[in-house]
């Protein structure tokens, strides 16, 4: 090795175990934390955490040390939360105080702390608070967006008809229908599936889930000083971030040339008039840059989370047949096939709604939360969790609680059923998290996955071109979310039933 690497990687390796011990002091001066694992110089706990299953891993370091334990990774000190209790208590009893959002440098790098998901104080406050009312004013939760998830499954089932019953893989048309949703609210426009913009978009959003779920990501925000540097993946979805960045401004251009503020016709355009009412504003929190980060935001969370419990969700009633069996029976009882489905079924089709509450607990799509942190210097149980301490909520832990839900490991819609059959409500339910952080668009994805599913049933027979025993569940990625393994299934027009 050339003496003067060998130089500076000395220094780097002196420089890091005197920042490790002064993060480390500093942590324990200001409060007493909850017990952990101790951890190694430098790499903190990273070597006792699975990056494959991390998930699984602070499970079991649960069930060790407890429901609150400290862990660290490279130089940051992160506490999780296991079980209802103390996820509960943290985010509801305390929500205020664990509000902000954790440290993500990879996203932090890209939108400079822009947006719904990474922005914290003051700036959050704005932005999630106008978003939710413009997403309201434009029909979330009401008959109008009703209206429209429903002209969207239209044209999912004409796009499914279009595999003639053949083996296919449903990633894609199943990203194209909500995709199509929330650009209607963005864009007041729905793609064509075969617009080459449009899948332009759906691959960029498919390529960054699958890196930001890649062990890859947990070494770089762990490291990111240093991994930023280093070649990998994290440069892909850095690129790929700023072509979505592009796209978005393109819109935002041609909405800015054809605004008419006496007629708003969607999301950009009442942002466009909001930083226009605030152009006086120095420190106003709604700038073009602002906009565009937002629109992505809502782009990701609402497209690949419904799209993935979607696909994941035909997944599992293709390994469980006889679930899907019932669903049909449901459906053709309370819909039947001459008119669309709409949220008014809901409520007389508890076993659908069982089943659908069932495959977002059983596949915990984001099981370990998006990271929160706590806003001050907070007492909490007998610890004291210093400000800005990064705060993991497992919800994997809640979603797969033993007392709550028997035997969770096992795929069964009676964890929301009744003796009676009736529709059974949990609040340990919370694949959309919980508190002032909870998802923006939960009352849109329930809608979206109520109406997908049962629109998908009432036109098509799910058909496996393997036997349902070899049929493999098991997530080929568990980071950020959990990725569901490739599969092909045939739609079956329902004639053939």
């Amino acid at each position: 090795m050339d003496p003067s690497v060998a130089v500076a990687l000395g220094l780097l390796l002196c420089i890091s175990c005197l920042l490790f011990i002064l993060s480390w002091r500093k942590g324990f001066g200001r409060g007493k934390l909850p017990p952990g694992p101790v951890p190694l110089p430098i790499i903190g706990n990273i070597l006792q955490v699975d990056l494959k299953n991390i998930p699984q891993s602070l499970c079991k370091l649960g069930k060790q040390y407890g429901p609150v334990f400290t862990l660290q990774f490279g130089v940051e000190r992160v506490v999780v939360l296991h079980g209802y209790k103390a996820v509960k208590e943290a985010l509801i009893d305390h929500g205020d105080k664990f509000a902000d959002r954790g440290h993500m440098p990879l996203l932090e790098f890209v939108s400079n702390g822009l947006g719904l998901i990474i922005s914290n104080g003051e700036r959050w406050k704005q932005i999630r608070r106008f978003s939710l009312m413009t997403l309201r004013n434009f029909g979330m939760g009401k008959r109008s967006i009703e209206e429209r998830v429903q002209e969207v499954s239209k044209y999912l089932v004409e796009e499914l008809k279009k595999t003639k019953g053949l083996p296919c893989d449903p990633t894609f048309i199943l990203g194209c229908a909500p995709c199509n949703v929330i650009c209607s609210i963005i864009f007041q426009k729905c793609f064509e599936y075969k617009d080459q913009k449009f899948l332009y978009l759906m691959k960029l959003l498919d390529e960054n889930v699958k890196i930001v779920s890649s062990p890859w990501l947990k070494v770089y925000n762990s490291f990111p000083s240093l991994v930023h540097h280093l070649p990998g993946s994290h440069h892909k979805a850095i690129k790929n971030y700023h072509l979505q960045c592009e796209f978005i401004l393109e819109e935002v251009k041609e909405h800015q040339r054809t605004l008419d503020p006496s007629n708003p016709r969607d999301f950009i355009d009442c942002f466009l008039m909001k930083m226009e009412q605030e152009k006086q504003q120095p420190q106003s929190e709604f700038t073009i840059e602002s906009l565009v980060c937002t629109a992505i935001d809502l782009f990701s969370a609402g497209t690949e989370t419904t799209s993935t419990t979607l696909k994941y969700g035909l997944l599992l009633l293709l390994k469980y047949p006889e679930i899907a069996g019932k669903l049909h029976k449901e459906i053709d009882h309370v819909i039947g096939r001459d008119r669309s489905p709409c949220m008014e079924d809901r409520n007389k089709m508890p076993y659908t709604n069982a089943v659908i509450h069932e495959i977002q607990r059983y596949i915990d799509l984001v099981p370990t939360n998006l990271p929160h942190a706590v806003s001050e210097d907070i007492q909490f149980r007998q610890y004291l969790i210093p400000k800005g301490t990064t705060i993991i909520p497992l919800l994997s832990s809640v979603l797969y609680d033993d007392e709550e839900f028997p035997n969770p490991d096992q795929f069964d819609p009676g964890h929301f059923l009744d003796e009676s059959g009736n529709f059974k409500k949990s609040d340990y339910f919370m694949p959309f998290s919980s508190g002032k952080r909870i998802c923006a668009g939960e009352s849109l994805a329930r809608m979206e996955l109520f109406l997908f599913f049962t629109t998908i049933l009432q036109n098509f027979t799910l058909k496996s071109p393997i036997d349902s025993k070899d049929i493999n569940t098991t997530p080929i990625a568990s980071g950020f979310i959990k990725v569901p393994p490739s599969y092909e299934l045939c739609f079956l027009p329902s004639y053939n039933m």
